[in-house]
């Protein structure tokens, strides 16, 4: 037993990890078995990178844009003078609720007139120099709110424009930054979205919905930060739509936006990874009589991120490419025939 243990063992798994080796290094060699190559050699079998090919088929797209954005306090709206005199009279205090139309100031002036010209009782020309007419302007507020700021006291001088208070309006919006592709989805927005605050009341309908230039530094906030990099991103493009009243929210809580800019059914519809372009105008690829792929010119309509509308240059039935050729960048080999040492 001593003798089977100290040599026959050993020597028989010796034998075994031999055997897997050799088999190891004919499988490396012949390829498993797979097709013959140049000069006899076997090799492994090629594989079918060829794009699968789809039908053009109906259905409906829903174009519905979702993104993150926060909620915000309206901007305050600047009180401006109207005209250049003294601030004879204050007629609200900061902090004073206002409407429309309510008169916060007056600003005294004086203007010069013309001396009173006549002739005296020998026929010789007279001028009589008179007295500056005192006149008096209203600036009124021209939002409703909250008067947040009088930035004027009694008996200074402004001049027109001179920026004397600011008037917060009290409301509350929607904003959330576009990505391009957002953007090109939303060429025809509504004037609608749809919103629901983390942690917040029922999704609820916004109003006026308007896509612009940020409109201040809360915008560039909440413009988010990019993942890749950790750097804050600016906004191009901002959302913006009014929280209806009655809504509970507070400002700078996270939402979510989703915009339905249009819906088509039983459209022509193929995936969007075999078109080339995603706005108007795209490319798609055919098999041609051959087998080989052909260009051919499309029109696009709404998409839906999956999959999108076709309005012209295609037909029912008909087959595309799933996924769009990816142009062959392998160098020539300049020892194969027909090359240059061909």
């Amino acid at each position: 037993m001593t003798v089977v243990r100290t040599w026959v063992l050993p020597v028989l798994r010796i034998l075994i990890w031999a055997v897997i080796a050799v088999a190891l290094v004919v499988l490396a060699f012949r390829g498993g078995g797979g097709g013959t190559g140049p000069g006899g050699a076997t090799s492994a079998p090629g594989v079918d990178l060829a794009s699968p090919e789809v039908p053009v088929g109906r259905g409906t797209v829903t174009n519905t844009v979702s993104v993150q954005g926060a909620v915000a306090a309206d901007p305050a709206v600047p009180v401006k003078a109207t005209a250049a005199g003294t601030v004879s009279r204050l007629h609200v205090a900061a902090g004073a609720p206002v409407a429309v139309g309510d008169k916060l100031l007056d600003v005294r002036f004086e203007e010069e007139r013309d001396p009173v010209v006549g002739t005296d009782a020998e026929g010789n020309p007279t001028s009589t120099p008179r007295d500056p007419l005192v006149k008096v302007v209203t600036v009124t507020a021209t939002a409703a709110g909250r008067l947040a700021t009088l930035d004027v006291l009694k008996d200074q001088v402004v001049a027109v424009g001179d920026a004397v208070g600011t008037i917060s309006p009290g409301t509350l919006s929607v904003t959330a930054s576009l990505s391009q592709a957002d953007q090109f989805r939303l060429l025809s927005p509504p004037s609608t979205a749809e919103v629901t605050v983390t942690g917040g009341p029922a999704p609820f309908t916004c109003t006026g919905l308007t896509l612009g230039a940020p409109s201040d530094d809360e915008d560039q906030a909440n413009a988010g930060v990019d993942p890749m990099t950790g750097m804050p991103i600016t906004a191009t493009t901002t959302a913006r739509c009014a929280v209806p009243a009655g809504v509970t929210v507070f400002p700078g809580m996270a939402a979510t936006v989703d915009v339905l800019a249009g819906e088509v059914a039983d459209a022509l519809v193929v995936p969007v990874t075999a078109v080339q372009g995603s706005v108007q105008n795209g490319l798609v690829w055919v098999p041609g009589a051959d087998g080989t792929p052909e260009e051919r010119p499309v029109t696009l309509g709404l998409t839906d991120g999956q999959q999108v509308e076709i309005t012209g240059g295609l037909t029912e039935g008909e087959s595309v490419l799933e996924f769009v050729p990816v142009p062959d960048d392998t160098a020539a080999d300049p020892y194969a025939t027909g090359g240059p040492f061909g």
